[in-house]
């Protein structure tokens, strides 16, 4: 947290000096390289009791974490007594890059701490101008962070429930920099351009999109593939395809990301040599007889390191499964004896359907 001493949290100038910090602090936040910025007014969360339905229908499913602290949430400005305003940002991740077996956002560096060094250098730059503390949200808190979006002007809460700005569409990452200061607002985004599209609907392999901006967690390929712990449900392992980690199909039919998705502008983001042009069933077999050491040199600063090297392998069963045949049998028997206990069940599912399609001889 950036602070200086003696901050009382009076507005920043209040009036035309509000409004000029507040344009100067996104100008400063274009210049660092987020391609979105705008000012949100901290309070009651506009989707606090929709926040309260999903959780209250087990849409969370495992991801216990949703539903600790959620009285923070409802208020953004629990989080960090005091704050009063939320610098909104948006990153975007190459929504033009071609569709694969690893969702976009995952492919390169992880976003957390590269937006949250710029944020915090925002921070203490603001600091300097004008007193205050500040701190940096990028997932890291009980922050309703599309909410705050939405509350910036940054955009709509797409029928797939993310946020979609007009300018960008959806692939874009969300931060957040709070500050003690009073800072003027934007507009909020009160439009719903959806209309009567329901593209991410329809083409949801699992049916996850229960109905418009209701996501079942527990059914989400995304959520399956990243967040579970535990064993796929069998009757959703043929629904994942090829998919090994994330899915980004509601993303890729969408009207906006079709007509205004960018191409990749940060480096950090670039798809790692691992990942890059291999198909979904040669990155599976890669996988899945990876050990520790490659997957901790593989995956060195990767979003992938959170399904953990079990639950990559998890996966690369599943994907054999689907789109396998049986050169890749020998390899899935090897995975029957793996340490991690989750990987022989799934492995042993896998065997079997390959050998359901295989032509007797």
């Amino acid at each position: 947290m950036n602070t200086t001493a003696g901050s009382d949290g009076r507005s920043a100038g209040g009036g035309a000096g509000a409004e000029s910090l507040a344009s100067q602090l996104k100008a400063k936040a274009y210049g660092v390289g987020f391609d979105l910025a705008g000012i949100a007014t901290l309070g009651p969360a506009d989707t606090a009791s929709h926040f309260d339905e999903w959780l209250g229908h087990g849409y969370a499913g495992t991801m216990e974490y949703m539903e600790r602290h959620t009285e923070l949430r409802r208020d953004s400005r629990l989080p960090q007594p005091g704050m009063r305003s939320a610098l909104v940002v948006g990153l975007n991740y190459g929504g033009t890059q071609p569709t694969g077996p690893i969702a976009r956002y995952a492919r390169g560096d992880d976003y957390h701490r590269l937006m949250w060094d710029r944020l915090e250098s925002l921070g203490t730059w603001l600091t300097t101008q004008a007193g205050g503390s500040s701190r940096a949200f990028v997932d890291t808190g009980p922050v309703l962070e599309r909410d705050l979006a939405r509350q910036a002007g940054l955009g709509w809460f797409g029928k797939n429930t993310l946020l979609i700005n007009p300018g960008l569409g959806s692939f874009f990452f969300i931060g957040a920099l709070f500050t003690d200061l009073e800072l003027q607002p934007d507009a909020p985004f009160e439009e719903d351009r959806c209309g009567t599209c329901r593209k991410c609907l329809d083409a949801c392999p699992t049916n996850a999109l229960v109905a418009p901006r209701a996501l079942d967690s527990t059914q989400c390929v995304s959520y399956l593939t990243i967040e579970l712990r535990d064993a796929i449900p069998e009757t959703l392992r043929p629904k994942i395809g090829d998919l090994l980690y994330g899915c980004d199909i509601c993303q890729d039919v969408c009207p906006w990301n079709i007509s205004f998705a960018r191409e990749l502008a940060e480096p950090a983001f670039a798809p790692r040599a691992a990942l890059d042009t291999k198909d979904a069933r040669s990155l599976a077999r890669e996988l899945l007889a990876m050990d520790e050491e490659t997957y901790r040199a593989t995956f060195r600063n990767s979003a992938m390191k959170r399904a953990k090297l079990g639950g990559l392998k998890r996966n690369a069963a599943v994907v054999l499964g689907n789109v396998g045949d049986a050169r890749d049998t020998a390899l899935l028997s090897e995975a029957l004896t793996d340490a991690a206990p989750l990987v022989p069940e799934h492995a042993a599912w896998a065997i079997a359907q390959i050998a359901a399609r295989t032509p007797n001889r």
